[in-house]
């Protein structure tokens, strides 16, 4: 745990502070981050907003004919099994719960509003973590590419471990109040400074703490 608060201080003093704002409602975090699937937050967010200015809400979503709802969302690619999966998670929302609301999750647990989310056709366990986390402010962490690399760069997750094994062993290591910014800095860092190609060591404010840390180059002469 010590090892992780070094972490996550040495990030914040480069990137600074991150506290919790929610992003939104749960089924609106849901939708975009199903959305986000093997796609960029960019396209991702504009396909969103295309689908809420299409059909004004969610709500009306879950009526709508999957063609349709293919091509308001066309920007996030992969368009024809999304807009399934979009319309059959909302035709289930309301159908077992008369609307739209995911607020009841907050009376549940993080491991059982998750095991919840996850039995809908597309929501895995990034994207479950991600509505808790982000919409309700619970403490699941969600592991996408960064997060993984740089844990397993760190040695805070084995070479082998699958990013879906990563997010039981990052949360029983990082504690739930931590577990918001730990994902965020993990994140910015990863974008920023442990790219998956070419990354930056030399400059890496976790250098000396890194054990895939790659060495400056040696002057000549």
């Amino acid at each position: 745990m010590a090892r992780v608060q070094d972490i996550i201080g040495a990030l914040e003093g480069v990137y600074g502070p991150r506290e919790f704002t929610s992003r939104g409602r749960p089924v609106d975090v849901l939708i975009e981050t199903v959305l986000s699937q093997n796609t960029s937050d960019i396209n991702s967010h504009r396909a969103f907003e295309s689908l809420l200015s299409h059909f004004g809400a969610l709500e009306n979503v879950a009526d709508a004919r999957v063609e349709d709802i293919e091509q308001a969302i066309a920007s996030a690619g992969l368009s024809r099994i999304k807009s399934v999966r979009i319309k059959q998670i909302l035709n289930r929302l309301v159908a077992e719960n008369g609307s739209l609301d995911l607020a009841f999750l907050n009376g549940k647990g993080v491991d059982a509003a998750r095991e919840y989310l996850v039995s809908f056709q597309g929501v895995g366990l990034k994207t479950a973590s991600c509505v808790l986390l982000f919409s309700l402010g619970m403490p699941a962490m969600p592991v996408d590419t960064h997060v993984h690399r740089v844990a397993q760069k760190l040695g805070l997750v084995g070479p082998r471990s699958t990013a879906e094994a990563a997010h039981a062993e990052l949360e029983a290591m990082v504690s739930p109040g931590d577990r918001y910014r730990f994902h965020l800095l993990l994140i910015e860092h990863g974008r920023r400074i442990c790219r998956a190609r070419s990354p930056r060591c030399v400059v890496c404010v976790l250098n000396s703490v890194c054990p895939a840390a790659e060495p400056a180059p040696q002057r000549e002469g």
